[in-house]
């Protein structure tokens, strides 16, 4: 297995933009500047919509996005430059000391989640032999094909958004790639490509646990202290319930995202991450994030056991 530290890798490209929110400030004083990481994926638009387009009070607080690549946004948590933001469940297993988990925000796989694909089919031990087009080392797809392969594996870091087309045509960067670790919409677009599903690790994982997979979650910087921590995750939760609550309005929002889907397979892509587990973790969900990072810590994946610190508000 490569590396994992942040150091060791180049960063992907990334697809960037910043979207600001104005707070109303209190007494007079400027609004306290609130910087926040997502994906610029359709389930994130979603979930940040109301927040970024003032359909709620943010109080003393003015928000301002940043919608950059998963990737990216784990290996920049490391220096801790953003207060909100969003970060893999296995990334989290290395920042746990500077970011604690927001109860909301969560995206878990529910019988179904990140999937590997090939150009023909391919067994599990055909596949521990393939070079695999990965989206980032620390991604939680990464970390849940190293659980399920059971060994090391030779993968090439591409953007996420590139591995349909770099698997099907064979290559990238003149280096030959077999399969693709598959995340965001190119879940439900596959087969548009010709491409045959070689697992699905969201269904692995409910299989054997009876859990859904953890991928994803919203971090909140611990140095912002008790108070700001509460209100901003307090904020994070009345987005999130808004977009669920005024479903049409945020989908057409995030349509705008979802690369080669159309309105019916974008709410198909939103609902299967912005649901239920998304306004809360609940007992299942934290269960399953910490069987998740024990069993990455058993299997030598994560530097140290992690006990998963939850924000209340």
């Amino acid at each position: 297995m490569k590396n994992l530290s942040p150091e060791s890798q180049s960063l992907p490209q990334s697809l960037s933009q910043t979207l600001t929110s104005e707070g109303l400030g209190s007494s007079g004083q400027p609004p306290q500047l609130v910087r926040v990481g997502h994906s610029p994926d359709p389930d994130d638009a979603f979930m940040f919509y109301a927040l970024a387009a003032n359909k709620i009070n943010t109080g003393a607080y003015r928000f301002e996005h940043e919608l950059v690549d998963i990737e990216t946004l784990n290996r920049r948590a490391f220096a801790g430059e953003l207060e909100l933001t969003a970060l893999s469940i296995h990334a989290y297993a290395h920042l746990s000391d500077q970011y604690l988990l927001c109860t909301c925000g969560a995206s878990m796989g529910d019988g179904y989640g990140p999937i590997v694909v090939a150009k023909q089919p391919l067994s599990k031990a055909d596949l521990s032999q393939k070079i695999i087009a990965i989206p980032g080392t620390l991604t939680s797809a990464f970390l849940s094909l190293s659980l399920w392969l059971g060994q090391p594996f030779k993968h090439v870091l591409v953007p996420f958004d590139q591995i349909l087309d770099v698997v099907e045509a064979g290559h990238f960067a003149g280096q030959a790639v077999d399969a693709g670790l598959v995340i965001h919409e190119g879940q439900l677009t596959y087969r548009e490509q010709g491409l045959d599903l070689v697992v699905d690790l969201g269904v692995w994982w409910k299989d054997r646990t009876g859990l859904p997979l953890p991928l994803g979650a919203n971090g909140i910087r611990r140095n912002l202290g008790a108070d700001a921590i509460r209100e901003i995750t307090r904020l994070l939760s009345e987005s999130i319930n808004w977009g669920l609550d005024h479903r049409a309005e945020s989908l057409e929002y995030a349509m705008q995202w979802g690369r080669n889907l159309d309105r019916e397979r974008t709410d198909r892509f939103v609902g299967m991450y912005v649901n239920d587990w998304t306004r809360d973790f609940g007992d299942a969900g934290r269960a399953s994030v910490k069987l998740f990072l024990d069993e990455a810590f058993d299997a030598g994946l994560i530097p140290q056991r992690i006990e998963p610190e939850f924000v209340d508000f």
